[in-house]
This record gives C-alpha cells, sequence and structure tokens, in this order.
C-alpha cells in the first residue's frame, strides 16, 4: 500500500497532513468523529538529529495542548543517519529526546500508536516505532534492530553462529514476523479490511497497558520478559513499603 492509500483507508472522514521532505505531520478526523494527530518518518529515508528535533517538538506541542487525543507515528525509515556531522551533534541524545517526547504523551493522556508500514532499523525504530504505546504493523513492513552482519561485528561472533540463534530464537533475528512473536508489534492489520475500523480497534484498548512482554511468552519469543519484569516491579515495591514502614 502507497502512504496516500494508507491515509486514505484511515481517515475516510476528512484529514489535513503535510509532507515535508521525509517527515509527516498534521491531524486528521477517526471514524468516530474525534481528532488525531498524525507525524512520522517516511520514504525510506534515515533520522537524524534534524528530523528528530523536528518530530519532538511537534509531540511537546501536542502534549502542550492539553487536548489529549491520539498520536498515530507513521514509520517507514531506513537507520539513524549515521553521519559524521549527526554523531559530532550527538545523535543518540536526539533519539533519546524523541522517545522521551512519545513516552510523556503516553504518560499525559494521549493514546501513541506506531504504524509501520515499511522499513525501520536501530535507533530510529527504537526511538519512533518501539516508543509508542502499541505499535501495529502493515504486511511487508520489515523492521530489524540490528541486521546479523552488524551484530557480528559488535559481538565478535561469526555470522554462522548468528544465523542458527536467529533460527531458534526471534530475539535475534530482523524482520517483522519475528518483532511479532516477541511482542514487539502488537498486531499486524489486515490491509484487504478497511484500515479505520482496525485503528478504532487498537484505540479501545485500555491506555497504559504493555503487554508486550505476555504476548512475547504466548507467542515464544520472549519467554523470560514479562516474568522478570513482573520481578522487579515486586521487588521495587517492596523496597519502597520497607522505607515507609
Amino acid at each position: 500500500m502507497t502512504l496516500d492509500d494508507i491515509l486514505a483507508g484511515l481517515f475516510p472522514n476528512g484529514r489535513k497532513i503535510e509532507v515535508n521532505g521525509a517527515m509527516i505531520s498534521g491531524q486528521a478526523v477517526l471514524s468516530g468523529g474525534g481528532p488525531i494527530h498524525v507525524l512520522g518518518i517516511i520514504e525510506g529515508k534515515p533520522l537524524g538529529v534534524d528530523e528528530a528535533i523536528v518530530l519532538a517538538r511537534r509531540v511537546i506541542k501536542i502534549v502542550k495542548s492539553g487536548d489529549r487525543a491520539p498520536i498515530l507515528v507513521l514509520v517507514d525509515s531506513a537507520s539513524q543517519r549515521m553521519s559524521k556531522r549527526d554523531e559530532l551533534l550527538g545523535l543518540s541524545e536526539y533519539l533519546s529526546h524523541l522517545a522521551k517526547a512519545l513516552l510523556l504523551a503516553e504518560t499525559e493522556g494521549h493514546r501513541t500508536i506506531g504504524l509501520l508500514y515499511g522499513g525501520s532499523a536501530a535507533g530510529a525504530f527504537i526511538a519512533t516505532a518501539l516508543a509508542t504505546g502499541t505499535l501495529v504493523a502493515l504486511p511487508g513492513a520489515h523492521p530489524a534492530v540490528m541486521d546479523l552482519p552488524s551484530m557480528a561485528r559488535v559481538t565478535k561472533l561469526p555470522i554462522d553462529v548468528l544465523k542458527a540463534k536467529a533460527e531458534a530464537t526471534p530475539v535475534f533475528a530482523p524482520g517483522l514476523d519475528n518483532m511479532v512473536r516477541t511482542g514487539g508489534v502488537h498486531v499486524v492489520w489486515d490491509e484487504a479490511a478497511p484500515l479505520a475500523p482496525q485503528l478504532a480497534a487498537v484505540l479501545k484498548r485500555p491506555h497504559g497497558q504493555d503487554d508486550r512482554g505476555r504476548l512475547g511468552a504466548e507467542r515464544g519469543g520472549r519467554q523470560k520478559a514479562a516474568e522478570l519484569a513482573e520481578r522487579v516491579a515486586r521487588t521495587a515495591g517492596s523496597h519502597r513499603e520497607a522505607r515507609h514502614a
């Protein structure tokens, strides 16, 4: 599906959305009549300091508006822009700022939904798609937190060893199916069905419910994440109670 097809399918009641280079932003009307903010990185372009700060500024402006309307983050990017200029300007801090802005929006009452419809990788994927409260995807999306050759350079493990691990453990493997199995992607939408009702169904989910760990366990992609997160939460709760006893 093209971006125009996606937007038309999501917002048959109208939209006012602008594309500026590799970025998209604006507002639309949900099928139920309410407003939704739209922003994102598109056209398979890398996410650098310039794009990250503009997107973060947009999210913060939405939060300051106080309307608590949901935010849809469209994602079709390369990885982060690995240029000398971006690195010297502190690219990691810009990406972190964008991710924290999205997390702030979620805590301030805005539902944040990521829609991965193309590619994305590494820091760009983490700072956009994975920073939203709920991530959905369309068939054909191709995410990768890190590709196997890059992973081999970082871990110093032979590529054949990593390929074997990727076949047995989704956490090691790129691709949409593996991201679904780990619980990172909540659901893959049916592109043959109307998109607006599928977005409405996601928005009906309880706000603040992060069930990625549980989904990862149920789908066999991450066996221990939910259990460990629960143990950490219990331990932290016990320490708080002990301090106030």
